[in-house]
């Protein structure tokens, strides 16, 4: 009897929650579209690593057979747009004013020096302003380089006469000379990620802060808003127990980010195509954060008294957990001190725990820490906000 009434006293005040959102329809848009909304524009946004038609300066003031060798294999990479200044003296090309990422200046010289075996160093330059991207484009200009030097060692390999190698040097000298020229291999296995697409490291991030992002604003005006409208007096003086209040509020948001969560998911399951695997540890998973999400909102919502200061309290929450918390690159080169404020947020281990199961197929040990963090973070916040009722009764 005791349970039956809990829970229509939890169902009542559920109740009172949906219609709330459901009269306004501007928060009901927003439900129904943001979070598919924001997992296609964050996937797009964050899936494409490859570098592609990136513009760039050559710069040829050799104008020699070598430099125009050189200038073929550079134009056969697709990651390069190649564009060619109106003035070939340049050697010191301006990358703003070319509107290009990077520039080669081929020196006067330059083939001639292949051939008399003096050769001058090309001169690279690179826009710094994105370092990531800086470096990609560094490395990827040093391996068409690298492998147009190959490609010339094994032409003047051809050219050597028939039995000049046996003749001018001894056998061991002859098998170190073909192990330099030949290219140095290395077998390369890559597990857990194997097409080493970057939106499938990225999903757990994405999904996790469109959802936390949703249900902490939401959940945080719940409480204020009753408080502004003088309905939370009314309610704190029924015969409702602050438990069933906080349980009351709480199950339509996490029925609502559900549907939320399974929304965003559908998108980047069949418009990423990224799988998803363990289902039922990945619910068990989405589940607990979201709760220990709803509860941080109502433990803001309970600690302020309008919307106003939620929402400025939910902000100031929220926007230390988009660098740290490992939504979008690994936490692994952080300071250790800094590292351990990350694993203060339920994001931090929402993404680890993600990742675990979806990316190496963990079992329930690898994961059962970050698990009981967001279960204790859940049941910590809701009595937080229980117990925050009971003295706004007195």
């Amino acid at each position: 009897m005791i349970l039956l009434d809990t829970m229509r006293a939890i169902g009542s005040v559920t109740m009172k929650e949906f219609l709330h959102v459901w009269r306004d329809r501007r928060i009901l848009v927003l439900i129904l579209v943001l979070p598919p909304l924001l997992t296609l524009i964050f996937g797009h946004a964050f899936g494409v690593t490859d570098l592609k038609d990136i513009p760039a300066l050559i710069v040829d003031q050799d104008q020699s057979d070598g430099s125009r060798e050189l200038k073929k294999a550079l134009s056969a990479s697709p990651v390069f747009h190649w564009k060619t200044p109106p003035k070939a003296d340049q050697t010191n090309p301006n990358l703003l004013k070319e509107d290009v990422q990077a520039a080669l200046v081929i020196p006067h010289g330059w083939g001639e020096g292949l051939v008399n075996g003096s050769p001058i160093p090309l001169k690279m330059i690179v826009d710094g302003t994105d370092v990531s991207t800086a470096y990609q484009i560094e490395g990827i200009l040093r391996e068409i380089l690298g492998a147009f030097q190959r490609g010339a060692q094994h032409e003047l390999f051809k050219q050597l006469p028939q039995g000049a190698l046996e003749a001018a040097f001894p056998l061991n000298v002859q098998r170190q000379f073909a192990s330099v020229m030949t290219p140095w291999n290395a077998n390369f296995e890559v597990r857990y990620n194997p097409k080493l697409r970057f939106i499938e490291f990225v999903t757990p991030g994405i999904l996790g802060l469109i959802m936390q992002l949703m249900t902490v604003t939401l959940m945080a005006c719940t409480i204020t808003r009753e408080r502004e409208s003088g309905t939370l007096s009314q309610l704190l003086i029924t015969s409702l127990h602050r438990g069933e209040i906080v349980a009351g509020k709480v199950l339509p948001y996490l029925c609502i980010s559900l549907f939320l969560i399974s929304s965003a998911g559908m998108v980047a399951r069949f418009y990423f195509d990224v799988p998803f695997i363990q289902p039922l540890m990945l619910g068990v998973l989405n589940f607990l954060f979201l709760a220990c999400s709803l509860g941080l909102g109502l433990l803001i919502s309970a600690f302020c008294t309008t919307q106003a200061q939620a929402i400025q309290f939910s902000v100031f929450f929220l926007l230390p957990v988009f660098p740290l918390s490992g939504a979008f690159a690994s936490l692994d080169q952080l300071p250790p001190g800094i590292r351990m404020i990350s694993e203060a947020f339920p994001l931090t281990h929402y993404c680890r725990a993600f990742r675990l199961i979806n990316l190496r197929n963990a079992q329930f040990s690898y994961i059962e820490g970050d698990l009981l963090f967001l279960l204790a973070g859940a049941l910590l916040t809701c009595a937080g906000a229980a117990y925050l009722l009971s003295r706004a009764e007195e």
